[in-house]
């Protein structure tokens, strides 16, 4: 109806022009001013017609976006039980924090999703992949865990070189589970290190993340980081591949590798390399 009027309201000015231009033609006997009029109506009727067009266009695409920005809202709030309208909200706030890991280029992963991306982007590494690791048992036992490791060692005999520095507890090196883990990935040529959690920094923000929050990250060909959040929740970790965010990994990692130790084997037990002794001559 409003589309119908606005064409009416132009065929008015139209036939206004048009009437006045023959007034002056017929009855003033005025032929140049008739046509100027006539021209200017023409002119001005087409104006205002390709006007109110794009006016009507713009409006229409306002009330979209509003829709589509208040769309939630508007479904929440005709949600009328006062539990289930508490469940909705609960639901909005979880799914804003997702966005906003979104926005700064983070790709939130739950567990299986987190490994095999892990197993995807070491298929992929060519050069070096850069591993801190809090300890993690089960790379025997767990299926995506499992596939992920098998991943690791695909990717040693392709030449890529794969630095796992595990960060622990002093009291942790000598548990027969950490040991085990120690001795696998030792043997099959992963360059493992040590970095104990008291010597590393603590409670500092360096570049706006705390060190001591997490320390289960990889950075693969220094292009592509996966983390593991260092608290419970929905998701198990994230990707991200933004050039700014890779650097504050990368600036990480120096802080643990400066703080790593090597390790060596001493009667089938891995040991830091600095605690060898060696045999009197």
């Amino acid at each position: 109806m409003n589309k119908k009027m606005q064409k009416i309201a132009v065929l008015i000015e139209f036939l206004a022009g048009s009437g006045l231009a023959i007034f002056f033609h017929q009855v003033l006997r005025y032929p140049e001013a008739a046509y100027t009029i006539f021209g200017i109506g023409v002119l001005l009727s087409l104006g205002t017609y390709l006007l109110r067009e794009d006016i009507e266009k713009t409006r229409a695409e306002l009330l979209e976006q509003y829709h589509q920005a208040h769309e939630l809202t508007f479904a929440i709030a005709r949600i009328s039980d006062p539990e289930c309208q508490s469940k909705a909200h609960e639901l909005m706030t979880s799914a804003m924090r997702t966005i906003s890991l979104l926005q700064q280029g983070y790709i939130p992963m739950d567990e299986a999703e987190f490994y095999l991306e892990g197993a995807k982007q070491m298929e992929q590494a060519v050069h070096h992949a850069k591993v801190a690791d809090r300890i993690t048992t089960g790379w025997d036992s767990r299926g995506a865990l499992h596939n992920f490791y098998q991943a690791n060692l695909r990717a040693i005999e392709r030449g890529v070189k794969i630095t796992r520095i595990f960060v622990v507890n002093r009291e942790t090196l000598a548990e027969p589970d950490f040991q085990k883990v120690l001795l696998t990935q030792n043997r099959n040529d992963i360059d493992v290190r040590i970095a104990f959690r008291d010597e590393l920094p603590s409670a500092t923000n360096i570049s706006n993340r705390h060190t001591d929050s997490s320390f289960d990250f990889a950075i693969y060909d220094d292009r592509v980081i996966t983390d593991v959040f260092s608290k419970p929740g929905k998701y198990f970790g994230r990707k991200t591949s933004e050039p700014v965010e890779v650097a504050k990994y990368l600036h990480l990692y120096e802080l643990v590798e400066h703080s790593a130790y090597a390790v060596t084997l001493e009667d089938d037990k891995v040991i830091l390399a600095g605690d060898v002794i060696p045999l009197a001559s």
